[in-house]
């Protein structure tokens, strides 16, 4: 990430949380929550590898292939189940972020590689993710508005079931990717 290094590893971090939180949604009792939660940590963990400040981690020009091929392959699957879930519309338009980021990175010059300063990207498409993660970082802090839910059959909300708590999961990471399409 371009910028000053503080402000990296405070992403860094907010990612890493963010995807570790994700983890432990992952024990929920209701499947379509374990799957969004596992995409979620995915993305979350990878945000987290991809801001590593450039001073501590130059990653070798393979790396943004794969990244690439790995997101690409999220975002296949996202399109498969967003057949049945709208949710997943979401987690599609954040792979392919994803994906445009690492072939960004990867067709940067050599030594500006890695989260390049500025002009790294087609500044349309930029401003495109822009503009939706910025209307997603609104809405979804929107959303954080206290709600009663009923836990799943009547019983306690475990960590994973808890709505509250996997919104500002969401709105977190959605900020965390209007930080990195910054830096393009």
């Amino acid at each position: 990430m371009h910028g000053p290094v503080p402000a990296a590893w405070l992403l860094v971090a907010l990612c890493a949380a963010t995807g570790a939180y994700c983890l432990l949604r992952m024990r929920s009792r209701v499947e379509e929550q374990r799957r969004a939660a596992g995409a979620e940590a995915l993305m979350g963990f990878g945000m987290a590898v991809m801001a590593v400040p450039a001073a501590v981690f130059a990653p070798p020009r393979w790396v943004w292939p794969v990244y690439a091929a790995v997101f690409g392959a999220a975002a296949l699957r996202a399109l498969w189940a967003s057949r049945a879930t709208p949710h997943h519309l979401h987690h599609l338009v954040g792979t392919c972020a994803m994906v445009y980021m690492s072939v960004a990175m990867a067709a940067a010059p050599p030594g500006a590689a890695h989260h390049a300063h500025g002009g790294s990207g087609m500044p349309l498409l930029t401003s495109l993710l822009l503009l939706y993660f910025a209307g997603y970082v609104l809405l979804a802090g929107a959303r954080l508005v206290p709600a009663t839910v009923a836990g799943v059959g009547g019983g306690p909300l475990g960590w994973g079931d808890r709505p509250e708590l996997s919104r500002a999961c969401r709105l977190s990471m959605g900020i965390g990717m209007v930080a990195m399409l910054l830096t393009m």
